[in-house]
Order: structure tokens, then C-alpha cells, then sequence
């Protein structure tokens, strides 16, 4: 398989289910036994990611992944994905009720592709600075706050 292949094998996955709510998709570009490594060990990875498709677009009806950057080797592609969306949906995202906040973050995802199939993913989200923006918690400190990071 080509690394254009696997590119755009990673972000018509994405694009189907998140941006357009495909939940079919999961069956046809998700391997059976796919492994999500952000995930406990046994996580049914099809029924993970239609459950995260699902809690999403319900609490961000405008839920939006920009693809910014794709590079492919071999058979893995990264992927960094600017998300966007407004808590307006119906019911609580990790126990914040609908706060008509709007968010935007990034996530950065590393997917391997086998035979036309995720088969594994690794993902990396700002879910603090998503929080934040959510109004769930306090809001990043402003300038200075590097000192905290410097041990001082």
C-alpha cells in the first residue's frame, strides 16, 4: 500500500464519522481486532470509536476536525487535527453540562493502516486547554506561568 493510501485511508475515516456522523464507516476502515492504545487492553476499538463519534457530535452538533497535517511512512500516518465545535448538544461531555462555549484544540493522531484498515491508533489531546475552554475549569495563568515550569 502506498503512504498516499494510507493517508487518505486516515483521513476519510475521520472525516466520515466525525464530520459527517458516518458511523457506518467504522465497520469498513477499522480492523475487528484494531487496538486503541489510549484505551484499556480488550476495548472493542469499532465500538469505542462509534461511542466517541456519537458522545461528540451530540454535545458539539458543529463538531469540526480540520486536517492540518498528514504524513505517512510505510504503513502508519500522522495525522494533526485542529478540532472545533460549541457545547450547545443535548446532555453532559464528561460531566460539564451544555455550556454554549465554544472550543478549539488540537489532537494529534498516529494511526497504522494494514490491508486498507486502521489496525492501531495513538492519540495525543489537549483535553486540559479543552476543559478550559469549556469553562470547567479555570483558565490557563497568563504571562509568568513559564516560571512554574522552570522549577521556580
Amino acid at each position: 500500500m502506498s503512504t498516499e493510501h494510507t493517508k487518505s485511508i486516515a483521513i476519510r475515516l475521520a472525516d466520515e464519522l466525525f464530520n459527517k456522523g458516518n458511523l457506518g464507516i467504522v465497520d469498513e476502515l477499522i480492523a475487528s481486532d484494531a487496538i486503541d492504545h489510549n484505551e484499556p487492553a480488550g476495548t472493542d476499538c469499532r465500538q469505542h470509536f462509534k461511542q466517541v463519534a456519537t458522545l461528540l457530535r451530540s454535545a458539539f452538533p458543529d463538531l469540526h476536525f480540520a486536517f492540518e497535517d498528514v504524513v505517512a511512512e510505510g504503513d502508519k500516518a500522522s495525522i494533526r487535527v485542529i478540532m472545533s465545535g460549541t457545547h450547545r448538544g443535548s446532555g453532559a461531555f464528561f460531566g460539564v453540562p451544555p455550556s454554549g462555549n465554544r472550543f478549539e484544540i488540537q489532537q494529534m493522531r498516529l494511526v497504522r493502516i494494514i490491508n486498507g484498515q486502521m489496525k492501531e491508533s495513538w492519540a495525543v489531546i489537549d483535553m486540559l486547554g479543552w476543559m478550559h475552554q469549556l469553562g470547567a475549569m479555570p483558565p490557563r495563568p497568563a504571562a509568568g506561568g513559564e516560571a512554574l515550569l522552570r522549577g521556580h
